[in-house]
């Protein structure tokens, strides 16, 4: 059963009757959505949200936003070809209302990993949603734990990105795990490891060194670095089908791991990850609330973190026009 620990930020006081502010969510995380609007100490917009029988979205707002500064959440998770096109529209029908500056917020920014090319005749599909949602009528986006940073630099409108690092972190230091090692399960995850392991008293780092084969298939080769007798934390901004992952955890096992954690901010887990996570190779699975896990996709290994203060207390200073970075110093 999924452990939710929401860790808090101070909360701010209600909003007045008379502001600006509105906060609408699409359909892919209406759940985190909720708790944003309770940090922020206000209600969603109110919004209609059909299909029609041939597939086509409907999407229509049901209060007045002429002159308000709109901040749309929907992270672009599974299926994400129908939540991608639902803030698409969700932005137009803002832009077309008159709205004055329209934000969206995408916890979980899909097509992320397509940021290059990496072969002839491919599509950097990370920027074509860039150029997308920014001919639609975005003013500003708010995007958490980019796969590839980046991914910032596909936009020509103002770009806030912030990290679900320090609520993972607090979890982390609540259980008072003793002989830390935080682990890379990639060179290319170095930096975000060596960050994750600053904050958690200089830990060691190690990294497991792989050597992809296909998409989503991964062969691991060793480990650089001490694992032996130690508590190793694999850091990543995402787990997919978990191959990687639990083949990373396997050979930090070999190597002598007492205990390992993973700590991820996307729980995209496509199958069979849940299979893969909860056959014993992880103590805990603890990953950030971006995206919804259903039901059949969780397992008794994974605790979930609410990263809805952060998300909130950054609404709330873009609006208030205040320093973002400071929240992460």
């Amino acid at each position: 059963m999924t452990r939710t620990a929401t860790l808090a930020i101070p909360p701010l006081p209600s909003l007045s009757d008379n502001s600006r502010l509105r906060l609408l969510s699409g359909s892919a995380n209406t759940a985190l959505s909720e708790e944003v609007a309770r940090y922020l100490g206000m209600d969603l917009s109110p919004m209609v949200r059909k299909r029609f029988a041939d597939g086509e979205l409907y999407v229509q707002i049901q209060e007045s936003i002429r002159g308000c500064d709109v901040y749309l959440m929907q992270p672009n998770c599974n299926p994400v070809n129908d939540h991608l096109m639902e803030l698409l529209i969700m932005i137009d029908a803002c832009r077309r209302a008159s709205a004055r500056q329209i934000t969206a917020v995408i916890p979980y920014y899909g097509y992320a990993r397509a940021d290059r090319k990496t072969a002839g005749r491919e599509s950097i599909t990370a920027k074509l949603v860039a150029n997308l949602i920014t001919e639609a009528g975005a003013n500003r986006i708010l995007a958490m734990d980019l796969h590839s940073a980046q991914i910032q630099g596909y936009f020509d409108i103002p770009f806030d990105h912030v990290y679900a690092a320090p609520v993972l972190l607090d979890y982390l230091n609540s259980k008072n795990l003793s002989d830390i090692v935080v682990v890379s399960p990639d060179v290319g995850g170095v930096a975000r490891a060596r960050a994750f392991a600053k904050k958690l008293d200089d830990a060691p780092l190690a990294i497991i060194d792989k050597r992809r084969q296909a998409h989503n298939v991964a062969e691991v080769m060793n480990v650089i670095g001490d694992v032996a007798g130690k508590t190793a934390v694999m850091v990543d901004d995402m787990i997919d089908t978990a191959g990687t992952i639990c083949e990373g955890a396997r050979i930090l096992r070999e190597n002598g791991a007492g205990q390992v954690y993973a700590c991820i901010t996307h729980p995209v887990f496509s199958p069979p990850a849940s299979q893969r996570m909860s056959s014993g190779l992880f103590e805990e699975v603890i990953a950030a609330n971006t995206i919804p896990v259903p039901e059949e996709r969780q397992f008794p290994q994974l605790t979930t973190i609410s990263v809805a203060n952060i998300i909130g207390e950054t609404i709330w200073r873009i609006h208030e026009e205040s320093s973002v970075s400071s929240m992460f110093r």
